[in-house]
């Protein structure tokens, strides 16, 4: 355990950004998860609806700093190809 006050108020710092970190991954994560569930029931307007929400949910991420914009760009656009290529 860190003996400096100010390494002490890191630890509280850096803790609680992780927790909110932690929870924005997790609500990305399900979004995703929504959108290929939705694929996988050739359920074309769900998965639009989901992609809408997902490509919302992943830019207020990367807005927040939890991903880096590329990452995001990345997840956006592979999601996009995903629901484009349902038949």
């Amino acid at each position: 355990m860190a003996n400096i006050k100010s390494a002490k108020k890191r630890i509280l710092v850096i803790r609680t950004k992780t927790e909110r970190n932690k929870a924005i991954k997790s609500g990305v994560k399900t979004a995703i998860k929504k959108v290929y569930a939705a694929i996988e029931a050739n359920d074309k307007e769900a998965a639009k609806a989901a992609l809408v929400n997902a490509t919302s949910v992943i830019d207020k991420a990367t807005s927040k700093g939890v991903y880096h914009k590329n990452t995001a760009s990345r997840k956006v656009s592979r999601l996009s190809k995903a629901v484009n290529q349902m038949a």
